[in-house]
């Protein structure tokens, strides 16, 4: 077995699940595990350790491998440390099957941990270190709900002149990913009792005809938007909820939206469309963010000469695109250009978490 292999074999039994998703105080919850033991394995190879405090418990490891002369430039290696939750023990335990590994975080983003760091020790331990490149391995927390571990990264001033963030893209080179925005809508009523309906005004009917002029009118104007990597914006009705019991006619109703953003797209101007609509509809409803971090869509220029070479190294004449969000634009936001990159399917993302072990290559890789 690789030693990649090998390091993704720990990492999947080192529990590293987002504590958003888990009860309070549950040992599976937080990175530092995972971080202590990336840290351990980063120097005893020589590489220069740091620790960088997101939140309590919660740290960025930065594993730093020095130029052998002056730095002139910086790559920065960004997966991300945490996972979503899962209920059995057992999706902690690494199974192998042929030759993929299967196991919690194996897929998202493990794989591209183990691939990245064990690249990045044997580069260390290697007599030809670059001269003039610094390398830097960012293991980020809290990706799979906040970012706050990229965000961090940022907000502390970190500077690079390309970053590859480690996702499951089948080792195809993404440079576009849609943005995220979470919105909830709110319609006001009157409530009255179930044998008198007449007498009230009924928020979740109002809501009704909302929901079916977003899923209709607004998503069928929304796939005549067109990006050349990324298709069409989307959206999608995640959540309904209104009313209290049977006999009472509800007087409130909320529903939460998916609206995936193409390059370009603004969150003041998804605000806007969306108010434009039901203005013209004769339908009202309060509009709310759920969520107040940013999730804006991300575009690399092609014209980066760092950018032609890693698709270059990569085998690609042309780049591609991914529908979801990632670290890669809270990055690019703070002014680093930034590329996806890592080992595994998306598409094949299970309650398993299944990766091909992390190898640089496309051996058992199926269609994006």
């Amino acid at each position: 077995m690789s030693q990649a292999a090998e390091l993704l074999r720990e990492l999947i039994a080192l529990p590293s699940v987002n504590p958003a998703f888990l009860p309070a105080n549950d040992p599976r919850a937080g990175e530092q595990r995972v971080a202590d033991f990336l840290a351990a394995t980063a120097g005893r190879n020589g590489l220069e350790v740091e620790f960088q405090e997101v939140s309590p418990g919660r740290p960025n490891l930065l594993a730093r491998l020095a130029p052998s002369t002056r730095a002139r430039q910086r790559i920065l290696l960004a997966p991300h440390l945490d996972t979503v939750g899962g209920e059995s023990p057992d999706i902690f335990r690494p199974r192998g099957k042929g030759d993929r590994l299967h196991g919690r975080g194996a897929c998202d983003t493990k794989g591209s941990v183990a691939a990245m760091l064990t690249a990045l020790c044997e580069l260390a331990r290697s007599p030809r270190r670059p001269k003039h490149t610094e390398i830097v391995f960012a293991g980020l927390v809290d990706e799979e709900n906040g970012q706050s571990g990229s965000r961090a990264l940022v907000a502390k001033g970190l500077k690079s002149d390309l970053a590859i963030v480690g996702e499951p893209t089948r080792l195809r080179v993404v440079t576009a990913h849609k943005g995220d925005l979470w919105l909830q809508l709110e319609t006001r009523g009157r409530a009255a009792h179930g044998a008198r309906p007449d007498l009230g005004r009924n928020a979740v009917h109002e809501m009704s005809r909302i929901v079916d002029l977003l899923q209709t009118t607004y998503a069928a104007s929304l796939r005549k938007r067109k990006h050349p990597l990324l298709g069409h914006p989307t959206i999608s009705v995640g959540t309904i909820g209104g009313g209290t019991q049977p006999n009472i006619v509800p007087d409130r109703c909320q529903i939460s939206l998916d609206r995936r953003t193409l390059p370009g797209e603004t969150e003041a101007g998804v605000r806007r469309e969306i108010k434009a609509l039901l203005f013209k509809h004769a339908l009202n409803a309060r509009l709310l963010n759920i969520r107040n971090a940013p999730c804006p869509p991300m575009e690399t220029s092609l014209k980066l000469p760092l950018v032609k070479q890693f698709l270059a190294g990569a085998g690609q004449t042309r780049p591609t695109g991914a529908h979801y969000f990632c670290d890669a634009a809270v990055l690019a936001r703070g002014g680093i250009p930034s590329v996806v990159f890592g080992p595994g399917d998306i598409a094949k993302l299970g309650l398993d978490g299944v990766s091909p072990h992390p190898r640089f290559t496309e051996r058992g890789a199926r269609p994006f």
